[in-house]
């Protein structure tokens, strides 16, 4: 049996081989890395046998803890009888299984699920249905070969999918592979590009995508939303009616509403989906994340019986969508997501968490109190801390100064992991985390904020 490798061995070679994902590799190389070697419940534990608490899901997918016993044995049940088997031509029990279990769960309406390996795919697979559906259906109702976005928004790393995404630090470079877009404002209450308050605003935030989606109606195939939520703006919470307002606009202008789920589904803002919030039910859904609880790369696109039979036709016809991936519908994943959707009905997932969501919104009220915290955002359990430099005027901090950085640093040596978005500290640990480990997670997070802001005159980083 081959020896364990030494922590420094580990070290030297992920320093020597591997490329880290949105890291700084020049940075990375003169640090030490902590390397994750096992996680139990609401922990994850190093190569030195030091326990940290997933204040992040290990970003943003675990749900019901590592190592669940029922996720566990999923996949080695499934192991047993094959590993991947592909869905060109052929099927597989849990893909099936799973198709119909999604169904009975998603927002009414959605009648077809088409899989994928994650959830930069799932984007890019509503975004090739959508402008395909419009060719297909209605081509009377103009080219509808573009899409409307949000500023702000991310939607995945592919074309595609940066190409209906805003954030500059991430996609600028890549501008000429692009596709052209509409863009509007988001509803970034916190600074509101027009100066206004919620709610004596009437969410005025909206008439200028009514606007957009009047004037170019016969261009735009579909209007693509992170409902509730903009993840990796910042957590950017959507006022209460928007997303019902903006399902409604699309409706009168006959744009496809495409929402992205990827972040948002699988309970995090307190149901299944965010979109269940409103009653809103999107043309074409975008899941990934969660959809395995945290083990394996999978995704889905959902879609409506009018968008599928679209595509139906005789073989000559060439209406099929031609689009896969060779792990589509992979056995394993499909298991595991099968059994992940068995835990919330059997735990009672949904209900169990909405004490815990009120008992995060109280624990998090002393922080509002810090002079450098702007502002609060929650959404069920997920929530973010933006940090500013001055709070009377809503300065935020230079992004050089690093100071959301520093915060994780400093929770990271209290024993908890987080991942900021610049100046915003993001806190959205398992479902399954309890009250008592949600106490500990909130008092390293206020203790770091407080070091890393508020540095006494002696101290260190004074």
């Amino acid at each position: 049996m081959a020896r364990q490798p030494s922590t420094k061995q580990l070290s030297d070679w992920d320093r020597t081989y591997l490329w880290h994902p949105f890291t700084q590799m020049q940075e990375w190389e003169q640090e030490k890395p902590l390397i994750i070697e096992r996680g139990k419940g609401s922990y994850l534990i190093d190569t030195e046998g030091k326990k940290y608490l997933d204040g992040t899901s290990s970003i943003w997918v675990n749900l019901h803890g590592h190592r669940h016993p029922t996720l566990d044995r999923a996949i080695k049940k499934q192991l047993d009888k094959i590993a991947h088997s592909s869905l060109f031509g052929l099927s597989n029990p849990p893909a099936i299984e799973l198709a119909r279990a999604l169904i009975r769960i998603l927002p009414k309406g959605l009648t077809r699920v088409f899989y994928s390996d994650d959830g930069s795919t799932a984007v890019e697979i509503a975004l090739k249905m959508a402008v395909q559906y419009w060719q297909l259906r209605r081509p009377d109702a103009g080219p509808k070969n573009t899409f409307l976005h949000l500023k702000l928004a991310y939607h995945g790393d592919t074309v595609g999918a940066v190409s209906v995404g805003n954030i500059d630090l991430f996609h600028g470079r890549f501008k000429s592979l692009l596709f052209p877009t509409a863009e509007a404002d988001p509803p970034y209450c916190y600074r509101c590009p027009l100066s206004l308050t919620f709610p004596s605003c009437q969410m005025a935030c909206l008439d200028p995508i009514e606007q957009i989606l009047k004037e170019r109606h016969r261009e735009l195939a579909g209007f693509i939303i992170e409902p509730l939520v903009q993840a990796a703006a910042g957590m950017l919470t959507s006022p209460p009616g928007y997303l019902k307002r903006v399902r409604e606009l699309c409706t009168k202008y006959d744009v496809l509403l495409i929402a992205d789920e990827v972040a948002t589904g699988f309970g995090r803002t307190g149901k299944m989906f965010a979109c269940q919030h409103e009653g809103v039910t999107p043309d074409l859904m975008a899941i990934s994340k969660g959809l395995t609880g945290g083990y394996l790369p999978l995704a889905a696109t959902l879609t409506t019986d009018e968008i599928y039979r679209a595509f139906l036709g005789r073989y000559a016809d060439f209406k099929t969508f031609f689009h896969g991936h060779s792990y589509t519908g992979n056995p394993l994943g499909c298991a595991v997501a099968l059994a992940n959707i068995e835990i919330f009905q059997k735990e009672k997932t949904l209900a169990r968490l909405q004490p815990k969501i009120k008992t995060m919104a109280r624990l998090l009220q002393p922080l509002r109190g810090l002079p450098h915290v702007g502002e609060i955002r929650q959404q069920g359990f997920i929530v973010a801390i933006e940090l500013v430099e001055d709070k009377e005027t809503r300065k935020p901090y230079p992004l050089e100064t690093r100071v959301g950085h520093r915060i994780a640093m400093e929770a990271r040596n209290r024993g908890l992991l987080l991942r900021p978005i610049g100046n915003v500290i993001v806190l959205m640990p398992p479902l399954s985390t309890s009250i008592p480990e949600l106490k500990r997670m909130v008092e390293i997070l206020q203790a770091s904020v407080e070091t890393v802001t508020q540095p006494r005159a002696d101290g260190p980083g004074s």
